[in-house]
């Protein structure tokens, strides 16, 4: 589950992780940067076209980044602060409303080592 704000300039996050699946976060640290997918369970899904921000012409969904969409599923980039508890990592801020569910948190490798 997701605590955060959503919205350009967002305030950090706090990405909070079910017990059972503590042990998988071997190798996140402060200053990795990760991507975390979301469930944006709040999206409607029957959307296919919508007026991007700042925008008067219809534009297809996947030619934008609007939450609305038929498999509502959020990709965002963004550096961990920090990781408390055990389970708690607090990352930069990121697109998304407090309560988002993570379907998952994958490494960016881009040129950084990590297990494979």
């Amino acid at each position: 589950m997701l605590r955060g704000n959503p919205g350009e300039g967002a305030p950090e996050a706090t990405l909070e992780i079910c017990p059972e699946l503590v042990e998988g976060l071997d190798w996140i640290q402060a200053g990795r940067n990760i991507w975390i997918l979301t469930w944006l369970h709040e999206s409607r899904r029957s959307t296919f076209r919508v007026y991007p921000r700042g925008e008067t012409r219809l534009t297809g969904v996947f030619a934008t980044r609007s939450p609305d969409r038929p498999n509502p599923i959020g990709l965002h980039r963004t550096k961990v602060l920090g990781v408390e508890g055990g389970r708690f990592i607090q990352v930069e801020g990121i697109e998304a409303i407090d309560g988002t569910p993570v379907i998952d948190i994958k490494p960016v490798l881009d040129g950084e080592t990590a297990p494979l």
